[in-house]
């Protein structure tokens, strides 16, 4: 069966953008007609990125409150099996100054990933489930970075401490959605996590790493084993490994384990090219 979907998974700072990037390059330089999705982009098929989650009754009431802003709601919002569903990020990006930062605010506490456990499970996994059938039909490889393992176990372990059971069970829903693509997992580990991460700040801005350090240590997990600052996040992340592995040990896809611990770009792009061209 030929393959039409690769994962690329892995810790913050291991190297899965670039990865993801090398792929996409891989593929294409082989005549392979592909389409790359890095995190955070807002138009991504397979994922709710900046979308907020409304009940009929709470979009009627978002209308009623936002005034000539309600026009434009109503012509972006999607509607699927009664859930409401606004990209408020596109629309914050087109309109600027004119989506007011105080409802813009609001909107965003309604955010997919903001939806307690289960009804974000049903939502992402339907959302998967789509993408599935529409790729089925087409003749290009997709190539996903981090949304696949990361985002259930970021809203699973980090956001709400689930237990492992429920974030492992949350994965292997998508792996069965996207069963008949074939999907082929590229895991890119890290031995030194510490050090990995610690180089990633480094290169990252101020205001990321603020952000990282707070989502992993104030709720969920972090809070749970009273970890602060970045040692308590790494900590968080050492956890998080631990599940990760546990998630590939558990999943119907057999992974492509590469270790970039060296960070050596050539011998990192020779591994993929042997790995990812035998899968084709």
């Amino acid at each position: 069966m030929k393959t039409k979907l690769i994962l690329v998974e892995g810790l913050p700072g291991s190297g899965k953008s670039t990865t993801a990037k090398l792929i996409h390059e891989i593929l294409t330089g082989n005549n392979v007609e592909a389409k790359l999705y890095l995190e955070g982009n807002l138009d991504h098929p397979a994922d709710y990125e900046g979308v907020a989650y409304f009940t009929e009754k709470e979009f009627k009431e978002l209308l009623e409150e936002s005034g000539s802003l309600g026009k434009v709601f109503q012509d972006w919002v999607s509607v699927k099996r009664g859930r409401h569903l606004l990209p408020y990020m596109k629309i914050k990006n087109e309109l600027g100054n004119g989506f007011p930062d105080e409802l813009f605010t609001a909107i965003s506490k309604k955010d997919v990933y903001e939806l307690p456990l289960e009804q974000n499970i049903a939502v992402i996994t339907e959302r998967w489930e789509e993408f599935a059938q529409q790729a089925e039909a087409e003749e290009k490889v997709y190539v996903f970075e981090c949304c696949f393992i990361q985002n259930p176990l970021t809203v699973g372990m980090i956001k709400y401490g689930a237990s492992d059971e429920v974030t492992i069970d949350y994965v292997k829903k998508l792996a069965k959605a996207v069963k008949t693509l074939n999907p082929v997992l590229v895991y890119v580990n890290q031995d030194d996590i510490d050090k990995s991460f610690r180089k990633a700040v480094a290169e990252r801005p101020d205001d990321w790493f603020n952000g990282f350090v707070h989502y992993y240590t104030s709720q969920g997990y972090g809070l749970k084993h009273g970890l602060v600052g970045l040692d308590g996040t790494i900590d968080v992340l050492k956890a998080r490994q631990e599940l990760e592995q546990s998630i590939l040990a558990h999943l119907p896809i057999t992974p492509i384990i590469l270790n970039n611990s060296q960070f050596e770009f050539d011998k990192h792009r020779g591994n993929l090219k042997v790995k990812i061209l035998a899968e084709l």
